[in-house]
């Protein structure tokens, strides 16, 4: 599926560089692994080739989706459920873990659209900074541009 210098994403890490993929054996059978090098940090993640699509490693989207999740981002006709914040953590938590970058979409336009009506908790304020890393990243290697630009327009999207 990668081959070394492919770019992919890794569910709540973010886009990395494919270095190797590398065979190793263990319990007595040879098993290939994808080395992963998360961009933001440097961190070195060995995925089984095996289970790498059970575990959400994907390719970066193509513009299709780069516009599906502007479109995510505008839509303000969503109703925001009435929970509490550990609960809207929670299940924020889980849909970044999935690796869509549709659902990182929805995590990031829930919470700036909580953000506005009331003051977000730690925990809140630190996921929307991820969900909008993990997108800048990605959309801007999608499209070729510079993380500013697609930090302004998502920016204009909010204002």
């Amino acid at each position: 599926m990668f081959s070394e210098g492919d770019m992919a994403v890794y569910p709540a890490h973010g886009v990395g560089v494919i270095k190797a993929v590398e065979t190793k054996q263990i319990g007595g059978t040879d098993q290939s692994f994808y080395v992963l090098e998360i961009l933001d940090n440097s961190m070195r993640i060995m995925i089984p080739t095996i289970s790498s699509e059970k575990v959400g490693l994907r390719a970066i989207v193509g513009m299709q989706e780069v516009n599906e999740v502007l479109t995510i981002l505008a839509d303000r006709t969503v109703e925001l459920g009435a929970q509490t914040w550990n609960r809207r953590y929670r299940d924020y938590m889980e849909k970044i873990k999935t690796g869509s970058v549709h659902e990182v979409a929805v995590v990031l336009r829930d919470l700036f659209l909580l953000s506005v009506d009331k003051d977000l908790s730690y925990g809140e304020r630190k996921m929307l900074d991820t969900a909008k890393n993990l997108l800048v990243k990605e959309l801007s290697l999608a499209q070729d541009v510079k993380e500013e630009n697609v930090t302004e327009t998502i920016e204009k999207i909010f204002s």
